[in-house]
């Protein structure tokens, strides 16, 4: 219900409203044809590959993706940003999942110069309403009690980049890649874990999960 009120106050502003886009992937997505070398600007607050029950963000079973997102979306951007266009994303210095440092170096792979990192609290735009992207949402929000999975407001910080390509093709984008079935079907970790090791629940588990970190390499997700 409040996503729908914003949508309206956006369209009524004039704003073209996209969903389901999946930013690592823009090129192939045919509602940006046209549109390269046509951005200016482009903010991405609080990014973050999705959850995986039974892990945290920063566990390296699901750690790799957080990294993939950053590293993919500003590669993907190189088509679409104007040379001397301005990149900004927000996130919390104490973020265990997307983290500064895959922030920083995404960035730097794909020829964006860091300008500069300020506080999210002195951002025009500090009236950005966080969300958990599940359940809670209808009930609460991250900002509650001033504290998101131990994340403070006052250690958000925006890190700021211009694109500044060099004419020569870039480096290759860094990839990671995810733990093969077999570690992770003898390993404790994660829901499957904790399942009896000759279990078949515990084989399908391991085959879901696995599943799903290969749709991630193919790119069937949204950032």
């Amino acid at each position: 219900k409040e996503i729908d009120e914003t949508i309206k106050i956006l369209a009524g502003l004039g704003c073209d409203v996209l969903h389901n886009v999946d930013c690592t992937r823009l090129a192939v997505d045919p509602r940006f044809q046209g549109m390269e070398e046509k951005f200016g600007a482009v903010y991405y607050n609080f990014p973050h590959a999705g959850v995986v029950p039974g892990f945290f963000d920063g566990h390296p079973f699901v750690r790799w993706r957080h990294a993939n997102l950053m590293h993919l979306f500003f590669r993907a951007l190189r088509a679409f940003v104007k040379p001397g266009g301005c990149i900004k994303v927000a996130s919390n210095s104490s973020a265990t999942g997307v983290r500064f440092s895959d922030i920083i170096s995404g960035a730097g792979n794909s020829e964006y110069v860091h300008a500069e990192t300020f506080p999210f609290l002195e951002w025009t735009l500090a009236r950005y309403g966080r969300s958990y992207g599940d359940r809670r949402d209808q009930y609460k929000r991250p900002e509650d009690g001033d504290v998101y999975n131990a994340q403070r407001a006052n250690s958000d910080m925006v890190y700021c980049f211009t694109y500044k390509p060099s004419g020569s093709p870039p480096p290759p984008v860094l990839i990671s890649y995810p733990p093969t079935k077999d570690e992770l079907f003898t390993s404790n970790e994660g829901r499957a874990g904790r399942l009896p090791p000759g279990a078949v629940q515990r084989r399908k588990k391991v085959d879901e999960l696995y599943d799903l970190f290969l749709s991630y390499v193919q790119g069937i997700h949204i950032g």
